[in-house]
């Protein structure tokens, strides 16, 4: 070859590099420029809105019965292989509107003798003549070897009694009153006496019809 060919192809040669430089060149601008407009396409991401959930408590009706345990004990009976353990409550139910009642029940677990005394306390409820916050006169109670005396008591006495007979008088809804325990001191006869008491009283309105009276008159 001459040197002018020479020549000729060596400047072929280096446009050809050039040419494929610059096709290089503009490819990756045009790449970074497309990343770009992708970048500045794509939206951000939208944070979530979440709701927060306010929970709302469904208040349960109050029942107007009131329950109070007066004694819980454990109790044995000899059966032929040997000793039965069970428990025994007690329990007074009461509405403080004139309405008692006591449950005793056995089980072998405290919470259900617990509810079979609620039970059978419900069963037995005695309505009670209430007068002004108090009782319409005095009377004596009694079950058993047990006796209770209770007496009307003037506004601003309060309960003066204690143990099984103050819980009767508390919710049968009685503000004031004296009361005394006579003989047996066991919970249960001094309950079942309170409440033998309470369902012996007669109310005004009907010792004035028997008399022919008014309530004015009578309590005249």
């Amino acid at each position: 070859m001459t040197e002018e060919e020479k020549l000729e192809s060596g400047a072929v040669e280096e446009t050809t590099v050039s040419e494929t430089e610059t096709e290089a060149v503009s490819e990756t601008a045009a790449a970074e420029a497309s990343t770009e407009e992708n970048v500045e396409v794509l939206p951000a991401k939208k944070q979530r809105s979440r709701k927060k959930k306010v929970e709302t408590k469904e208040e349960q009706p109050q029942s107007e019965w009131k329950e109070q345990v007066v004694q819980i004990r454990r109790v044995t009976k000899v059966v032929k292989g040997g000793k039965k353990l069970s428990f025994r409550a007690i329990v007074i139910v009461g509405n403080q509107k004139g309405q008692v009642g006591v449950g005793c029940a056995k089980a072998a677990e405290v919470i259900i003798a617990i509810q079979k005394a609620v039970a059978d306390g419900r069963k037995n409820l005695v309505s009670v003549p209430i007068f002004k916050t108090t009782i319409p006169h005095p009377i004596t109670g009694r079950s058993g070897a047990g006796a209770v005396m209770l007496r009307p008591a003037s506004q601003g006495t309060g309960i003066i009694a204690g143990g099984a007979v103050r819980s009767v008088l508390e919710l049968a809804g009685i503000e004031n009153i004296l009361s005394k325990s006579l003989g047996s001191k066991s919970p249960l006869n001094a309950a079942n006496a309170t409440i033998a008491a309470l369902k012996a009283l007669t109310p005004f309105h009907e010792v004035a019809k028997k008399r022919g009276l008014t309530m004015a008159e009578l309590l005249n």
